[in-house]
């Protein structure tokens, strides 16, 4: 058996290092997005309003789908809701 090491879980169950880039960024904006809704105490319809989307759409967000959600819409929404979004470009090791 062969032991891998990887920088993070998306490195491992990714088919390419852009899939497994793609899904860090999009994990993080997630978390950053849910932290923000819990730190504020806000309700799921609150968090739409707030948002700018439907509140299943933050159910989906809570529940971690991931998979329905782009970078392009997570910006938006982290934008509408008064975040500030940065994003560093370090060289591969």
């Amino acid at each position: 058996m062969n032991k891998e090491h990887f920088e993070s879980v998306w490195d491992a169950i990714e088919d390419t290092p852009e899939e497994a880039e793609n899904l860090k960024l999009r994990s993080g904006l997630m978390m950053a997005l849910k932290t923000h809704i819990t730190n504020r105490g806000l309700s799921q319809s609150q968090a739409a309003k707030l948002f700018g989307v439907t509140q299943p759409r933050i159910s989906d967000l809570m529940r971690g789908k991931i998979n329905l959600f782009g970078l392009d819409a997570l910006v938006n929404m982290a934008a509408t809701a008064g975040l500030h979004v940065e994003m560093r470009i370090l060289a591969a090791a």
